[in-house]
C-alpha cells in the first residue's frame, strides 16, 4: 500500500517524518510505503509553503493513481485558503482514495464529502507522533489504513453513519461551498484550547444552522485543554452542548471518543 503524505497547513518536522517511517517499517514492513511530498518541508510564514505549492502537492497526490490513500501531515491553519481550487482540479483517481486527518483538515474533508469525492475520514495525523503516547495514535491510523480494522473506529461510528469535525473549523465553513450534507448523520465535534464562552458561541452558531439541524444527533468529543477565563462561565462543555441541542431540537447523543490527543479514534464519513 502506498500512502501519500502532504501538508496543506503547517510544515512537517523531518524528525517526526522519519519516526513515522520507522514505525511503518517496523509494524508493516514492505506492505506499506510512505510517500512524503517534498512540499511538507517547505516554510513560508505560517504555512508549509505558499498556497499554490500546498494546493499543487495535494492535487498531485490525490490525482496519482499509484497512491492508495492520502494521510495529512498535520493541522494548524491554511487548507481553506486553497481548498476550493484544489477540489475543482481533482480527477477520477481521487475517487478511490481515503483522505485521513482532522483539525484544520476539516476544511478539505468537508469539501470532499460535499462533492462525494473519495472517502473522507477524521482521525490521527503524522504529526501526532509528538503527543504523549503519540505512537499509539500513529499506529492506530496506519493499521486502520492498511487493515480497515473496525476496532480503531470510534464506537458510535461503527454502527451509525457519522461525520466529525473540529468545532471551530466547522463553525467557520458553514455557509461556504465546503459545507457538507449533514442529513441523517451523527455529528461529532471536538476542540482544543478554547474557553467555555467561546465553545458556547461556536455551538450556538453550529446548532442554529438549518443544514446542521438535519443531522441525526450530536456527540461531543474532548475539548481539552480549556483555558481559564477571567471569570467562570458556569457550565462545562457538556452542559453547553446539551443546552444548544435542546434549544434547537437536535438529539443529544452523549460523548464521542475523539479529540486533539493521542486517544483520537477514527470516524469514517458515510459512503
Amino acid at each position: 500500500m502506498r500512502i501519500g503524505i502532504v501538508a496543506p497547513a503547517c510544515p512537517l518536522d523531518p524528525v517526526v517524518a522519519e519516526g513515522v517511517r520507522a514505525l511503518a517499517a517496523e509494524h508493516h514492513g514492505d506492505g506499506v510505503e510512505l510517500v512524503i511530498h517534498p512540499q511538507c518541508y517547505l516554510s513560508e510564514g505560517h504555512f508549509a509553503g505558499p498556497d499554490a505549492a500546498r494546493e499543487d502537492a495535494f492535487v498531485d497526490m490525490a490525482n496519482d493513481p499509484g497512491i492508495n490513500a492520502i494521510w495529512f501531515a498535520r493541522g494548524g491553519y491554511g487548507s481553506n485558503r486553497f481548498a476550493l481550487n484544489a477540489l475543482n482540479r481533482l480527477g477520477p483517481a481521487a475517487q478511490g482514495k481515503t483522505f485521513l486527518g482532522y483539525s484544520d483538515m476539516g476544511f478539505l474533508l468537508a469539501g470532499l464529502a460535499a462533492r462525494s469525492i473519495g472517502r473522507p475520514v477524521h482521525g490521527p495525523m503524522v504529526s501526532d507522533l509528538k503527543r504523549n503516547d503519540g505512537e499509539a495514535a500513529v499506529l492506530r491510523a496506519l493499521d486502520w489504513l492498511v487493515t480497515g480494522d473496525s476496532a480503531h473506529i470510534e464506537p458510535a461510528a461503527r454502527s451509525k453513519g457519522a461525520i466529525a469535525f473540529n468545532m471551530t473549523v466547522l463553525g467557520t465553513l458553514l455557509g461556504t461551498p465546503l459545507e457538507p450534507d449533514f442529513t441523517g448523520s451523527v455529528l461529532m465535534l471536538e476542540d482544543v484550547d478554547e474557553m467555555h464562552y467561546r465553545l458556547d458561541r461556536t455551538l450556538f452558531g453550529i446548532t442554529s444552522n438549518p443544514s446542521v439541524r438535519r443531522c441525526a444527533g450530536l456527540m461531543l468529543g474532548r475539548c481539552t485543554p480549556i483555558p481559564e477565563n477571567d471569570r467562570p462561565f458556569g457550565q462545562d462543555e457538556e452542559a453547553i452542548a446539551q443546552h444548544w441541542c435542546q434549544v434547537f431540537g437536535i438529539p443529544w447523543l452523549g460523548r464521542a471518543d475523539i479529540g486533539h490527543d493521542a486517544g483520537n479514534k477514527i470516524v469514517p464519513f458515510p459512503a
